[in-house]
Formats: structure tokens, C-alpha cells, sequence
């Protein structure tokens, strides 16, 4: 066999390889191959929703928890460095922009991002100043509460969490501001 005799026996092969048979099946899915995938995804998908939910829910719960940290120890750093002042009243007086001047019992520069507004991770944190004196003609709070709720119960978090001075985290499963009970 010379080499002119096999190329036209490879393309003869190759011209039956690309002519269907009548009877043969094409390449590809049908339509109801197709539309069980789909139903089986979509299933899946339906599975998966409510744990996504609950995860994100979890996910706050511990955006919230570690936000109240954050706001116990940047009250320690403002009373250390305020002790006229003690403990600051509000989110804002613990935030401050560095580029409008120095820091300031009014604008301590402690605490950075969304945090100082009020608002963070679907939950609402309020700050409140307990056991106020006046000493010297200055206010001194002596004491503070942090409270943290779910902005929307049950969808963007299902507990609320409480501080105070003495820096332990409690939580309300309801999730409003009766803190009762110890976060372990």
C-alpha cells in the first residue's frame, strides 16, 4: 500500500464518521433530560435557602458580639485617657474624623468604620451613660451600658446582647434589651 491509497481510505471513514445513520441519535440532551436537571437543581437550591438564612444569622450574632467587645474596650481606652470625663455617652463621642484635628473628649478618634453610627451587620447599637456626677463643673459618668439588637428579629439576628462597665456580654433570646442571661 502506498501512501495516496491510505489517505482515501481515511477519508472514506471519516465521510461515514460525519453521515448520521438513519435510526442513529444525535449528540446532545432532550428537552426532558434537561428539565430533570433543572428540577433536581432547583431542589437543591430550595434545600439550601433557609441554611444560607441561618448562617447569616449566626454571622451578625457574631458581628454584634464582637462589636459590643470592641466598644467595652474603647471605653476602657477613653477613660484612661478622659479621666475627667470617665466613660463617654454616645457612639459618636468614641469616633471622630483625625483629618478635623486632635482628639478631643468629644471626638476621641477610638472607634473607626460604620460602627460609631449606630449600625452594623443588620444589628442597632446604643450607647447610654449611667451614674452621672458633676465634679469641678465637668460631667463624669461613671458607668455605661451597650446594647445591641436585631434590626429586624428573627431575619437579621435573633438575640440581643447587652454590656456594662464590667465588661460582661449578656443576651436577651428574645432579642430585645432584657439581658439576662450570660454568653458562654
Amino acid at each position: 500500500m502506498n501512501c495516496s491509497m491510505l489517505v482515501r481510505i481515511a477519508r472514506r471513514g471519516l465521510q461515514r464518521i460525519s453521515q448520521p445513520r438513519s435510526g442513529d441519535r444525535r449528540n446532545g440532551f432532550t428537552l426532558m433530560e434537561l428539565l430533570i436537571v433543572i428540577a433536581i437543581i432547583l431542589i437543591l437550591m430550595l434545600m439550601a435557602i433557609p441554611t444560607i438564612g441561618s448562617l447569616t444569622k449566626k454571622g451578625n450574632e457574631t458581628s454584634a458580639i464582637n462589636s459590643v467587645q470592641t466598644i467595652t474596650k474603647a471605653q476602657i481606652q477613653y477613660q484612661s485617657t478622659y479621666p475627667a470625663n470617665g466613660f463617654a455617652c454616645t457612639l459618636p463621642a468614641l469616633a471622630g474624623d483625625p483629618a478635623a484635628g486632635p482628639p478631643s473628649p468629644t471626638s476621641a478618634q477610638i472607634l473607626q468604620g460604620d460602627l460609631p453610627s449606630g449600625f452594623k451587620s443588620g444589628y442597632t447599637f446604643t450607647l447610654t451613660c449611667n451614674d452621672k456626677v458633676t465634679i469641678n463643673g465637668t460631667d463624669r459618668s461613671n458607668g455605661y451600658t451597650i446594647t445591641a439588637v436585631p434590626q429586624t428579629i428573627g431575619k437579621s439576628g435573633d438575640r440581643g446582647f447587652c454590656s456594662d462597665q464590667f465588661g460582661v456580654i449578656k443576651y436577651d433570646p428574645a432579642g430585645g434589651t432584657n439581658c439576662t442571661q450570660n454568653l458562654q
